[in-house]
């Protein structure tokens, strides 16, 4: 079920891509990496749009929405990448993608309750230590998104 979602993924960020090289890098990875990838990427562009754009109205409802689908899937995709080993199978950054569900699921919580500058905090938090902070460690040399951006 994932490959058919990374298929997709593969087909739209190639036409997307300024240098169909460099996405190549990215899915020549094994599944589930490259769906983790590009989710990753939709999230941080959603996730600043809404950070810049008026909250509350439709369009924010709307994309907050889709931005937390996303998120789900950056973060229950990571449990299935290894790459990194700790504890078994696992690393810190997947205590990283459990706190990112519950925190997801406590912002949305928030919202629902009306406490709308609390969820904003959240989200924004959210935003910033899950995927820019997250993100940052995965441009570092020797990784798959360092040869993706910058050869």
């Amino acid at each position: 079920m994932l490959s058919r979602y990374a298929d997709s993924a593969k087909t739209a960020a190639s036409e997307i891509s300024g240098s169909a090289y460099m996405m190549d890098i990215l899915f020549k990875e094994p599944d589930p990496i490259p769906l983790h990838a590009i989710a990753a990427m939709i999230a941080i562009m959603l996730g600043g749009i809404q950070l810049v754009m008026k909250k509350g109205g439709t369009i924010h409802v709307f994309i907050g929405k889709a931005w937390v689908f996303i998120i789900l899937v950056v973060a229950f995709s990571s449990f299935f990448i290894h790459q990194i080993q700790f504890w078994g199978l696992y690393s810190p950054i997947h205590l990283l993608s459990i706190l990112t569900i519950i925190l997801t699921a406590f912002g949305i919580n928030l919202a629902r309750q009306g406490k709308i500058k609390r969820h904003g905090q959240v989200m924004a938090a959210l935003y910033g230590f899950a995927l820019i902070l997250a993100g940052l460690f995965t441009l570092l040399p020797g990784r798959v998104m360092h040869a993706v951006f910058f050869g």
